[in-house]
């Protein structure tokens, strides 16, 4: 959604996650080919080329003087540094309170610092499910090669068949039936040729797997108990329903291409993107796997290892930041983060989403690398935070953004140029985006900030398109019309900081944030005042008493013992049935029964590190 998805996420998230929709995803929103763009499409399936017009290539494109964007360079650089200074000091002087000992636990060894593990889904991929990622994906990649030596033309059946063998050795066999039940039932529903049909159909497949009872009694096809049954069951189940509505939509729309169901199932069950994404759509994926002889272009290799050392760079310097800097831990100790000052309660909103952008990029790219050795050509990893200015491209996974635009947003809102459509298109979009995050208060009052946000942009500019206002623009100079815009994207991207903040953290962290940086602006110190009423005697700000906080074990999993009470009163936020929220550690929106989901998987976090 935007983690369009996914608040990922992109929802992360929000997985999505994402985890996850931009004009034209929600973790998360759906970007869009702005007008006067052309599209140049690639007859291997490969992504298509986005040329800009001339037109487009002025005003907030047009280039300024070196020496003036060395400036901004100069002021962003300063600003990051001073509001890095002030979350460093904050993490020191934090490192032993009460409230933090859950979440910030010992580290490496040789840092000989403390280190934030409030975020279980990384803890998940790099420690606990580290070892079966790296051996499932690597048996794909030995037997992919030597199917493409020996037998090139069966590489897309052996992709399936390991695929297939992998589930089924996780998940058991009855598992491995329920999915193909919900295969055979819309490849059936293509044979009929309606659309209509098939994304109805494909969408109450999907809610089959969020809510209940058919939640309830779809996971009890799933054979034994282990620690990573409910991310696995909710990953697989829910990519394989967007994966055959894709398949479905994608026959209805060729029907001259007579697609078999020996053909969703190589589709469906390529093993690096059964359970966690990235979502290609069909005929992309089709047309490239299809290849008998695949040829590699010049120098992809190189790109390919560079990514794979890039990503584990990434994962190295993101351990090692959380051992100076706690982004994630702060967030949940409101009275704490209050006394920040303002350039740090700044600084630790705009990081926390930075975090999150990153974390998608990181797990993205480590299954495309994958997918690059297969010579395909995966969705690319998310656009950066901080180069984003407009809703329409803020989105943490690119894939579930390419489905949603090519089959929901882009089919009904045209070329997003006239006012009505686009509000239809964007309620529509992220009504499906509320569904695959698990509908629940949080996930409702984040899709109408965003839709509502991407809404505004087309609003502001067809005022901009307004006579009086367009002749001012005009008499402008290029340079100078760059510059009025860039203050109006500046404001949009604080906006798009706070939305998507209400998923990731909570509603009342946001709500501080924007009291504090709109309204108050009090500085350091600002809630000294109020804790020096309330703490015992002699103690100094460092030591007032910590808000309550659901323990945690080792691998940063909720306790279920936490505040006394089930799974119900899970500490991300309460949904739904409870008006209130309560802050937490836990950086995931909920599911519909109010329990806290990994933003790129869509699954139970209680149960999923």
């Amino acid at each position: 959604m935007r983690r369009c998805l996914h608040p990922q996420a992109g929802s992360t998230a929000i997985r999505l996650a994402a985890s996850a929709v931009g004009r034209g995803s929600g973790g998360l929103l759906l970007p869009q080919i702005p007008e006067g763009v052309t599209e140049k499409p690639d007859p291997e399936g490969r992504q298509a080329e986005v040329c800009p017009s001339p037109v487009q290539a002025m005003g907030i494109k047009t280039a300024l003087p070196t020496a003036e964007l060395g400036l901004y360079s100069l002021v962003l650089s300063g600003a990051l540094a001073y509001a890095g200074r002030g979350l460093l000091e904050a993490s020191q002087d934090g490192a032993h309170r009460k409230a933090f000992r859950e979440s910030v636990r010992p580290g490496w060894e040789y840092i000989g610092r403390k280190m934030d593990v409030a975020d279980f889904e990384w803890v998940m991929w790099f420690t606990s499910f580290r070892n079966v990622i790296i051996f499932a994906l690597s048996g794909h990649v030995l037997f992919a090669k030597l199917c493409t030596m020996v037998a090139p033309q069966l590489r897309s059946w052996m992709y399936a068949a390991y695929g297939a063998l992998a589930v089924m050795g996780t998940m058991g066999p009855w598992y491995l039936l329920l999915l193909l039940g919900h295969c055979v039932g819309l490849y059936v529903a293509s044979l009929l040729g309606q659309p209509w049909l098939c994304l109805g159909l494909g969408l109450a497949s999907l809610a089959s797997f969020k809510m209940d009872p058919l939640i309830s009694w779809q996971s009890g096809f799933v054979t034994g108990t282990f620690d990573l049954q409910e991310v696995l069951f909710h990953g697989g189940s829910s990519f394989t329903v967007l994966r055959c509505t894709s398949f479905a939509l994608e026959s209805c729309a060729h029907p001259d291409r007579h697609y078999s169901l020996a053909d969703l199932l190589k589709y469906n069950f390529y093993l690096p993107f059964f359970f966690f994404g990235p979502i290609m759509t069909f005929d992309r994926f089709h047309a490239q796997v299809s290849q008998v002889e695949p040829v590699r272009r010049e120098g992809e290799l190189w790109h390919i290892r560079a990514q794979a050392g890039l990503s584990v760079v990434a994962i190295m310097a993101v351990d090692i930041f959380f051992h100076f800097f706690y982004i994630l831990t702060i967030p949940s100790d409101l009275k704490f983060a209050n006394r920040l000052p303002d350039s740090a309660l700044a600084g630790l909103a705009y990081s926390n989403l930075v975090y999150d952008w990153v974390k998608a990029a990181v797990l993205f790219g480590v299954v495309n690398t994958v997918a690059c050795l297969d010579h395909l050509d995966p969705p690319q990893p998310p656009k950066c935070i901080t180069a984003l200015y407009v809703f329409a491209e803020t989105h943490f996974d690119r894939g579930i953004n390419d489905w949603l635009c090519k089959y929901v947003y882009d089919h009904i809102g045209g070329e997003h140029s006239a006012v009505i459509p686009e509000l239809a298109a964007t309620v529509a979009t992220f009504a499906i985006t509320t569904l695959w995050l698990g509908p629940c208060d949080i996930v409702y009052l984040w899709s109408f900030l965003n839709c509502f946000g991407l809404n505004f942009e087309l609003w502001v500019q067809k005022l901009a398109e307004w006579g009086p206002l367009a002749r001012i623009e005009a008499s402008l100079s290029v340079q100078m019309s760059r510059r009025v815009r860039a203050l109006f994207g500046a404001m949009n991207f604080w906006a798009i900081i706070m939305y998507n903040l209400v998923s990731l953290n909570s509603l009342e962290f946001t709500q501080l944030v924007a009291r504090r940086l709109l309204l108050t602006g009090k500085g350091q110190g600002c809630g000294d005042a109020e804790g020096a009423r309330n703490q015992p005697q002699g103690l100094g700000p460092s030591k007032m008493p910590p808000t309550l906080s659901s323990p945690r074990d080792s691998a940063g999993r909720a306790h279920p013992a936490g505040r006394g009470v089930g799974r119900e009163n899970s500490p991300r936020m309460r949904c739904c049935s409870q008006a209130s929220m309560t802050p937490s550690p836990h950086r995931v929106p909920p599911d519909h029964a109010g329990h806290p989901v990994c933003h790129l998987l869509w699954c139970p976090a209680s149960k999923g590190a």
